[in-house]
């Protein structure tokens, strides 16, 4: 595998620096350096002939580059001025005296650049792990698994009081381990719920050390996940703890076939007992912030809540042709009611879906749902199969499933560690990791 060694060195560089979204952060151009070193490596180096990987994975990114880069392209004044939501801005210009320039589509240009470069770290990742047959996707695997566990580390060791400063994201004091927000924090951690289960059987399928130490890492992802006050993190918690059984149980029950048929059964009771014992002990002692904050916050005065019907509105209003990647902050302050006037800002809708839509309009609602509809599709035909990476399939999908259902609450992939995640779960989903194998075994 001439290909892991830049693959484990790039997301390394991601996990240390790539867990923060603002585009004025040292994280941001250490990610984006890491990204362009190692598309530099794989042209001068690299097989090109293993560097294609899966054709439908491949055009959704390069889809989602083109939209940016379509909106950076400046256009006739004509041609502006008919797009919606942009009368404020004619006037400006008259006010100034000064004739129509041409502009690009989005309203703020350099947001848009900025999306724009972003997307160097998912190319990255793709070309890196295009090549990898099945032993390279389990090396993936257990990478992300360690990183995981690190980070969950790093978390607990902010909650009982240390300060860990990572000067390459904006920290907020809270127990968000490498990353600059909790929730996506959180969504890290949760996914560690989902794959410590998949390694153990992954490295052996027999009763053995794995297993109890699989359990006890989803035990301590689980209270990290409570501890870090994140709400979201609870769901996304929540839906890898589901799917590592789903996905495991029936290898659990292979390796459990020379015990009595109530083995299996009274384990998996066991582990809701336990896990539930936890929860409650962690609740009990005042440990469990995501629930403390999940049963106090009012939902009414949620900052989410009261943004929503003016960030419908802005859809609205810039549909179909959308306002432009990445200046959400400065159309929001344009359109933001006294009401809403706080000291701090609105960064982002919370809601990437509806963010998405606002800022690409009918293209990227289109884009959206195609991708949507790939995994959907995916999903589907992986928890039909029975093949040798069935397995690592079904892991993809529904890790992708936990990012969307953050995104829900917050905008967890415009950072660049999750970006790269999700192109290995969107690789996982797409089965390549068996045709990589088998075009090896052909050449």
């Amino acid at each position: 595998m001439p290909l892991a060694i830049p693959f484990l060195v790039f997301i390394g560089v991601l996990w240390v620096a790539g867990g923060a979204s603002r585009a004025d952060v040292a994280g941001q151009v250490v990610s984006r350096a890491a990204a362009w070193v190692a598309l530099v490596t794989l042209i001068i180096l690299g097989d090109r002939r293993s560097l294609i990987g899966d054709r439908q994975v491949l055009a959704l990114l390069v889809a989602t580059i083109l939209l940016p880069l379509v909106q950076i392209i400046p256009i006739p004044p004509s041609w502006w001025s008919g797009l919606p939501g942009r009368g404020i801005f004619l006037e400006a210009a008259t006010a100034a005296g000064m004739a129509q320039p041409w502009r690009p589509w989005a309203i703020v240009p350099s947001a848009a650049w900025n999306a724009l470069f972003s997307l160097v770290v998912p190319l990255a990742t793709y070309f890196l792990i295009a090549g990898f047959g099945r032993v390279g996707h389990l090396l993936m695997l257990r990478t992300l698994l360690i990183l995981i566990v690190v980070s969950t580390v790093v978390g607990l060791m902010q909650f009982s009081g240390v300060n860990v400063d990572n000067p390459f994201v904006n920290g907020s004091g809270e127990v968000n381990g490498m990353f600059a927000n909790h929730n996506h924090f959180a969504l890290f951690i949760a996914m560690g719920c989902l794959l410590a289960p998949i390694w153990a059987f992954c490295e052996s399928r027999k009763p053995g050390w794995q297993h109890p130490v699989a359990l006890g890492l989803v035990s301590l992802f689980i209270l990290t996940i409570l501890s870090s006050g994140s709400r979201a993190g609870m769901i996304a918690g929540l839906i890898g703890v589901s799917g590592g059984f789903l996905v495991t149980q029936g290898d659990a029950r292979k390796a459990l076939r020379r015990y009595p048929r109530w083995v299996f059964p009274a384990l998996i009771a066991a582990t809701l007992v336990s896990v539930t014992g936890l929860v409650l002990l962690s609740v009990m002692s005042d440990r469990a912030m995501s629930i403390h904050r999940a049963m106090t916050v009012d939902v009414s005065q949620d900052m989410r809540s009261r943004a929503l019907p003016v960030v419908l509105k802005m859809i609205r209003e810039y549909f179909p042709m959308g306002s432009g990647f990445g200046g959400f902050d400065p159309i929001f302050r344009l359109h933001e009611p006294f009401a809403l006037l706080k000291p701090t800002y609105f960064n982002h809708a919370h809601n990437d879906f509806l963010e998405i839509v606002l800022d690409a309009g009918l293209p990227g609602l289109i884009l959206l749902m195609l991708a949507i509809g790939w995994w959907m599709w995916g999903s589907i035909d992986a928890w039909r199969s029975r093949g040798e990476d069935a397995g690592l399939r079904r892991t993809g999908s529904i890790m992708l499933l936990m990012v969307f259902a953050a995104s829900v609450f917050d905008y967890p992939a415009r950072t660049p560690i999750i970006m790269a995640v999700i192109v290995i779960a969107a690789i996982w989903l797409s089965g390549y990791a068996r045709q990589s194998a088998a075009s090896a075994l052909r050449q």
